[in-house]
């Protein structure tokens, strides 16, 4: 089916001539919002496990794990080419000369042709970003951020533990550096429909090169679990959520590269909502909305330039 927005997949491919998979690691960062340098509880929805989504245990060496992830994607796929993916918690929350080993560490197979790091905006400074900007002659660099929405009160009510405009400088000191930048931003924030809608026309003005788009879920262990389970939180409908995507990515530049829209959730951790391990439906159900609207990513897009 006919994608309507700039899937992140297909521009790999067309950039690399072959799909190229992540490789998710787990180095044994930490984040200032759980260590009690901001706070000891983290942010609402995050578990104990900090977003990671791989079986590789950071008991394995990143060489390890990226070795392990590359023969696994082979086997099951055919892949030829990967991407370091660190994804676990805040993964610049090191001194810089630890970062750089472990950056290194993860690019050594001969397969990896780019490197992704995700990380708060609050874990950023000039050394670290001159470090990482370092990888660009020679692979696909990125930063992903933990944006999650513009508004501060929300900010505030999730216990993100930074403001929008702590994002911001981090924004445009990574920008100067030419590194890549994915915003990660969540829906059913205890917001409403407008607010959504901001965000997604807040942040296509920064016309950012990539976007990660996750449903609100509630894993057990979190304070979102706790809220749900007493009547305090409702969840979107796979239709809401769907429809509520669509005109997100309206919003947005045609040229910014779609991440993700859809999330599989750990089935054993996973409380609500259940369909979120429809993973294959939901990104079909997009694609039918858009065909239905006779839209895509951008139709409401005006750029600022």
């Amino acid at each position: 089916m006919e994608k309507r927005y700039n899937a992140f997949s297909d521009h790999l491919k067309q950039k690399f001539g072959t799909k190229v998979y992540k490789i998710t690691i787990d180095a044994g960062f930490s984040c200032p919002n759980r260590d009690g340098t901001i706070s000891n509880c983290g942010c609402i929805f995050c578990d104990d496990g900090g977003s990671f989504s791989q079986a590789h245990s950071n008991l394995l060496s990143i060489e390890e794990q990226v070795n392990t992830g590359a023969e696994t994607l082979k086997a099951r796929f055919g892949a030829q080419k990967f991407m370091s993916y660190f994804q676990a918690f805040s993964n610049t929350y090191k001194p810089v000369n630890e970062l750089e080993k472990i950056y290194n560490a993860s690019l050594n197979h001969p397969d990896i042709v780019g490197l992704s790091i995700g990380t708060r905006p609050d874990c950023i400074d000039d050394e670290k970003l001159k470090l990482i900007s370092s990888f660009i002659p020679d692979y696909y660099t990125w930063i992903e951020y933990g944006l999650q929405s513009v508004h501060n009160k929300t900010l505030q009510k999730i216990n993100r533990g930074h403001d929008y405009k702590c994002f911001l400088d981090a924004y445009e000191k990574t920008k100067n550096t030419g590194i890549n930048i994915c915003l990660h931003v969540i829906l059913n924030l205890f917001e409403t429909y407008d607010e959504m809608m901001q965000t997604a026309q807040t942040i296509a003005k920064l016309e950012p090169e990539g976007v990660k788009i996750h449903m609100l879920c509630a894993l057990e262990g979190t304070k979102i679990a706790d809220l749900y389970k007493t009547g305090e939180l409702e969840f979107m409908s796979q239709d809401e959520y769907v429809s509520t995507v669509c005109d997100f990515l309206e919003y947005l530049p045609p040229q910014t590269t779609i991440h993700r829209l859809a999330g599989n959730g750990l089935r054993t951790e996973l409380v609500a909502p259940r369909w979120i391990g429809k993973k294959l439906d939901t990104l079909n159900r997009i694609d039918r909305e858009f065909i239905q609207r006779n839209s895509r990513q951008g139709s409401k897009y005006i750029s600022t330039i």
